[in-house]
């Protein structure tokens, strides 16, 4: 019985560094695309590797999708600061409607 518990924990733990190191979320998206294409294909093994290889690619281009939105998100709060800033500025020199000031 002792071995049956230590067999179960090793693979738990292969399990975890699989799941870890996104080969688990690779093979799922795969499998998931053989199994949505209308026609199966002949070779499914060969459909497997081929797609593999562009599953590993997606995490590549979505940290730099991550890191420009990062990037983005900076830019619009320093972009928010300065508007602010410079409608502050403004006001001292234009009144506002609410302020009492007649349109011509």
């Amino acid at each position: 019985m002792a071995h049956y518990k230590g067999t179960d924990h090793k693979r738990e733990q292969f399990r975890r560094y699989l799941e870890k190191a996104g080969v688990v979320d690779s093979l799922t998206s795969v499998l998931v695309a053989l199994y949505e294409q209308p026609e199966k294909p002949n070779d499914a093994l060969e459909f497997v590797k081929q797609h593999l290889g562009t599953a590993s690619q997606i995490p590549a281009d979505a940290e730099a999708l991550q890191q420009e939105v990062i990037d983005l998100r900076q830019r619009c709060a320093r972009l928010e600061d300065e508007n602010k800033d410079l409608k502050t500025r403004l006001q001292r020199f234009e009144p506002t409607p609410e302020d009492g000031a007649m349109a011509d």
